[in-house]
């Protein structure tokens, strides 16, 4: 099998489509066997997606002019092409060959598809020196994105974008009621998978390479999950005490639902509530493997009064939708898919789900607002500006060894201490 074939079907749902990365991957290596193939398809979906901005200037600096949409599929193959040249330095010759022959039923392409590959070779010092030139081509990110970085981040936007491009490292939650960071560390090293605690995580441990679920000892078993140390900070945050009830907002695929049933396995009730029925299935399949239990409820968060049953929460996690602009270096497809008119909406749900949310937390509880993104409107403008209309409400400071304070809540930037971008606010009410 040509595994060129698959991922030009995989990049063109995400280009043409609008599909994200993840999804189309799910559909795209479901029929790959082969575990060489399916890294292979992998690593050459996420290398065009997260070069995209480089590659489509080269492949216009390489051609007379644009292909026309209905040929998208012909361009991916071309960035596919382009990628595995310019990038993965795989030896040319069989390079172009088999990505010639991954050109579907339009025969008139092979040929053009040929010619301009075998022209970049040519020319590729001259081209790439172009390419590294461009200001914006060189960032890979779109130009709103790129402003609005440099806008909220000044002096720290160069570091992040450079680690928005980067592939991000591994890292595991271990559960506390299993075993211990330091003990599962030394079970991976009998396994022949070097790995070290995050030492200003509890519970985290961050492998040297990243390895499939299937290599880790007692993965199964419920001893660990793969998650974000940056992600981590949520149960602990929250101030859990056995008796209370939880409930967790937007909470699929379910990682912070099963870290909080962890963190504290005396909990009176967790209640997890998503509005995407099928994601929440992924959160009942998590707390499987974990051995975890919740109450799970597909309903729209603002739609609070036709699924709460009116008894208060000690405790709220929101972690709400968000541009994912932290996660960047995760889902290299934000940059292709997000837009700029997208930030004031989720803004504006983000806003209403504060407000439902808070209608539920009980006198003296706490409400932990947390985002994957960098974006200070989603963020510390959010929260500063819910403080200012709700007068019984008011800020935990965080304080930690990790993150930046800010006017309100506080601000981990990708890749910090090889975290993700997160953001996190602890509100308590009066």
């Amino acid at each position: 099998m040509n595994p060129r074939i698959p991922a030009t079907q995989i990049l063109f749902r995400v280009l043409k489509d609008g599909q994200s990365l993840t999804a189309a991957l799910d559909t795209g290596l479901a029929s790959i066997t082969n575990p060489k193939d399916k890294a292979f398809v992998q690593a050459l979906c996420y290398g065009v997606v997260r070069d995209y901005q480089c590659l489509d200037l080269a492949l216009g600096l390489l051609m007379d002019k644009p292909l026309r949409n209905k040929d998208t599929d012909v361009k991916v193959v071309l960035l596919i092409g382009l990628y595995q040249l310019r990038t993965m330095r795989l030896k040319p010759h069989a390079a172009v060959s088999e990505t010639v022959a991954a050109v579907g039923k339009k025969s008139w392409a092979k040929q053009m598809v040929n010619a301009v590959l075998r022209q970049y070779l040519r020319d590729q010092v001259a081209i790439d020196a172009k390419v590294d030139s461009d200001v914006l081509a060189s960032s890979c990110h779109p130009l709103w994105l790129l402003n609005a970085i440099q806008q909220d981040w000044a002096s720290e936007s160069q570091a992040i974008i450079a680690q928005n491009n980067q592939q991000p490292p591994m890292t595991l939650r271990v559960n506390l009621t299993k075993t211990t960071p330091a003990a599962y560390c030394e079970l991976l090293q009998t396994h022949g998978i070097a790995a070290e605690p995050v030492v200003f995580s509890e519970t985290a441990v961050q492998l040297a390479q990243p390895v499939s679920v299937e290599q880790l000892p007692n993965f199964y078993a419920g001893w660990v999950s793969v998650q974000d140390a940056a992600a981590q900070f949520a149960a602990p945050l929250l101030q859990l005490s056995a008796g209370q009830r939880v409930l967790d907002l937007c909470a699929a695929p379910g990682g912070k639902t099963a870290a909080l049933l962890e963190n504290q396995p005396q909990l009176a009730e967790l209640v997890a509530v998503d509005v995407d029925e099928k994601r929440l299935l992924r959160v009942s399949e998590n707390l499987q493997r974990l051995q975890l239990s919740a109450r799970l409820i597909a309903a729209d968060v603002c739609d609070f009064q036709q699924w709460w049953d009116g008894r208060y929460f000690e405790r709220i996690l929101l972690d709400a939708p968000c541009s994912a602009t932290g996660v960047i270096r995760r889902h290299p497809d934000i940059k292709l898919l997000r837009r700029p008119d997208d930030i004031d909406v989720l803004v504006q749900t983000q806003q209403a789900m504060l407000a439902a949310a808070w209608q539920m937390l009980a006198p003296n509880g706490i409400l932990l607002y947390a985002t994957c993104s960098i974006l200070k409107a989603e963020n510390a403008g959010q929260i500063s500006a819910f403080l200012a209309t709700h007068p019984d409400s008011f800020e935990i400071p965080i304080v930690a060894q990790w993150g930046h304070p800010q006017q309100a809540g506080r601000q981990i930037l990708t890749g910090e201490l090889a975290m993700d971008g997160f953001y996190y606010a602890c509100l308590g009410k009066r």
